[in-house]
């Protein structure tokens, strides 16, 4: 697995474009800082702004593990719109692949995330909101590693 997103501690940028069911697409840009420990947790910052629009930024800040040699890896989440959620992983040999869900959330919303690597600086993203069986937002971004 030559993964650089996730598996290295890094700081990377995001730029793409946020879609909710009723309107355009909104440019959407941000920042990633990935942490290992030497434990084999790791954190991961991310924090999205919305430079061309009123909307207020999203937040992200996850802990997680990933034992040495596993392709799995589990994961809790404090997210600024979802509140407390809890998520697991995978490492496939061109994509890593999320799904989480919120915790106590009574309009059942979860995400499924893909990253493909194009190389080692570059991955593009997808990834969705739902609520309940409901598509609620969709992203799509390049992310790029920062040198460091």
């Amino acid at each position: 697995m030559n993964h650089t997103f996730l598996l290295e501690s890094g700081r990377w940028t995001l730029q793409g474009n946020w879609l909710e069911r009723h309107g355009p697409p909104i440019l959407v840009k941000g920042k990633i800082l990935v942490a290992w420990s030497r434990d084999d947790w790791f954190t991961m910052v991310t924090k999205l702004v919305f430079p061309a629009s009123d909307r207020e930024e999203i937040s992200f800040q996850y802990r997680g593990r990933l034992d040495a040699g596993d392709r799995r890896y589990t994961f809790v989440l404090q997210h600024s719109l979802l509140g407390r959620v809890e998520g697991e992983g995978w490492i496939a040999p061109e994509s890593i692949v999320q799904r989480y869900w919120a915790l106590g959330d009574r309009q059942r919303r979860s995400g499924f995330e893909t990253l493909y690597r194009v190389d080692d600086h570059k991955y593009y993203l997808s990834g969705n909101v739902l609520s309940g069986h409901y598509l609620t937002n969709t992203m799509e971004a390049t992310l790029e590693r920062q040198s460091e």
